[in-house]
């Protein structure tokens, strides 16, 4: 074996102009046979599959020529042609960015230590599932990683549960491979189940890296591009969705279906539930970069409201000087549009920061104030007028009112997706329900004179 240093001699003296060079001196012994290798970075649009930044194999080293057109210092990883077959560290976890510095070298060499996804990486949380590493999306013509968190119930029960849609995955469960911190979300859920809550499906879809402002801007910004948000919507509504929907147990209908983000995630959560208000009926909005292009305040008032919807918005007041303003001028318009004030909650928050610590912390809030403390319309028939009860939300125990003279024979509950969830034959206007999981049902009272429904929210 030759040593890499007489290689590089060899390569310098036959070049008149000393080319830049970056050489891979080892890699993992679970590379594949035939692995192309390629440098994603800061100087080829962060493109994990660019055909012209390949590395060259060399007897037992891989050398890759910089352009010319790439500054002396950048930074970049090595990938095998997608993010999902990234470099890693020396624990197969997330490796940061590499700096490549070439303002007093030619030469920078390096090693790879693992590849994530070819073992040794990240471990999954529990609760957490690969839907697909490469998932495909038809209408932008590229794949993606999809994971989805399960609820800790959902192999020993036949229950169906809500969904979550949510952006920037590889931030949402894992410190290991969050480019910018973790969510936590995993951890909220279960503490949610610790509390007696079924459960959700949390589905995580991870950003594509170069392409993530593209994906997650409806408009182009006359700076920083973009303007794929249409397609990337597209993509969860017409493709991920059908496909979670046929393959997991979840209520598909739009009263349990949300999507959430920040950021520029906040952007497309924003614009997709207001695009598709028959698919979703809630959205967690953090941090939304409504500054990216004026659109989507004239997207929001051409469309206007379409359905009962709930919206989380969410700022935190050391973020940009404009974001809480932003935010309010878009409510605003929201109201004026037909969005009553009970459809939308704001908080702010004095210590807030554009980060993801400050997101993982108000998520719980977030969550239980779109899927567990409040409902928009659940599409079944009510006799309010005839039937009260109450506390409504109800803890542990409810009291019926009913018409004077009527009595009951039969009380049933109903979950959202109609399944019959309880059945008691009772005479008095008092019922305990400490037993009833968090959620939100139909109650059925059946009396002499015919039957009275009315919906209620279970804490």
């Amino acid at each position: 074996m030759r040593p890499i240093f007489f290689f590089l001699a060899v390569l310098i003296a036959s070049s008149t102009e000393a080319q830049r060079a970056v050489v891979i001196s080892s890699i993992p012994t679970n590379t594949p046979p035939g692995a192309v290798i390629h440098l994603a970075s800061s100087a080829n649009g962060w493109n994990p599959g660019d055909p012209g930044w390949i590395f060259s194999s060399w007897n037992t080293q891989w050398i890759f020529d910089v352009p010319a057109s790439a500054p002396n210092v950048f930074q970049g990883k090595m990938t095998m042609g997608s993010w999902q077959s990234v470099e890693g560290n020396a624990s197969g976890e997330f490796l940061p960015d590499r700096t490549f510095d070439f303002t007093s070298t030619d030469t920078l060499v390096v090693q790879i230590q693992s590849w994530e996804g070819l073992g040794g990486g990240v471990e999954l949380p529990p609760n957490v599932v690969i839907l697909d590493d490469a998932f495909f999306m038809p209408q932008l013509d590229r794949t993606r990683r999809i994971r989805l968190f399960l609820p800790t119930n959902y192999d020993s029960t036949t229950l169906d549960y809500p969904v979550l849609y949510m952006h920037d995955g590889q931030n949402l469960f894992s410190a290991a491979e969050a480019f910018a911190g973790e969510w936590e979300v995993d951890e909220a859920m279960l503490a949610f189940e610790a509390d007696g809550y079924n459960g959700a499906i949390v589905v995580a879809i991870d950003n594509g890296g170069a392409q993530r402002i593209a994906e997650y801007t409806p408009w182009a910004n006359d700076q920083y591009g973009g303007g794929d948000g249409a397609l990337y919507t597209d993509f969860i509504v017409e493709t991920l969705k059908p496909f979670v929907d046929e393959n997991y147990r979840t209520l598909s209908d739009r009263e349990n279906t949300g999507i959430m983000g920040s950021s520029l995630g906040g952007l497309i959560s924003f614009y997709a539930a207001v695009r598709h208000q028959d698919v979703f009926s809630k959205a967690g909005v953090f941090s939304p970069s409504f500054w990216f292009t004026n659109d989507i305040y004239d997207f929001m008032q051409t469309t206007g409201k379409e359905a009962d919807m709930l919206f989380f918005f969410l700022a935190g007041e050391q973020e940009s000087a404009t974001l809480v303003s932003d935010i309010n001028e878009m409510t605003a318009l929201m109201q004026s549009e037909g969005f009553t004030e009970s459809e939308i909650r704001f908080d702010t928050h004095a210590d807030g920061q554009h980060s993801e610590w400050f997101w993982a912390r108000e998520f719980p809030d977030a969550f239980e104030w779109l899927y567990m403390s409040t409902t928009t319309d659940l599409s079944v028939a009510s006799n309010s007028e005839k039937l009260k009860i109450q506390p409504n939300p109800v803890t542990d125990t409810m009291w019926f009112i009913l018409p004077e003279g009527q009595s009951i024979t039969d009380v049933l509950i109903f979950d959202v997706s109609g399944r019959l969830c309880f059945e008691k034959q009772q005479s008095g206007p008092r019922l305990e329900l400490g037993h009833l999981p968090k959620g939100i049902y139909q109650l059925r009272l059946t009396t002499p004179s015919g039957t009275y429904t009315e919906n209620f929210v279970k804490l």
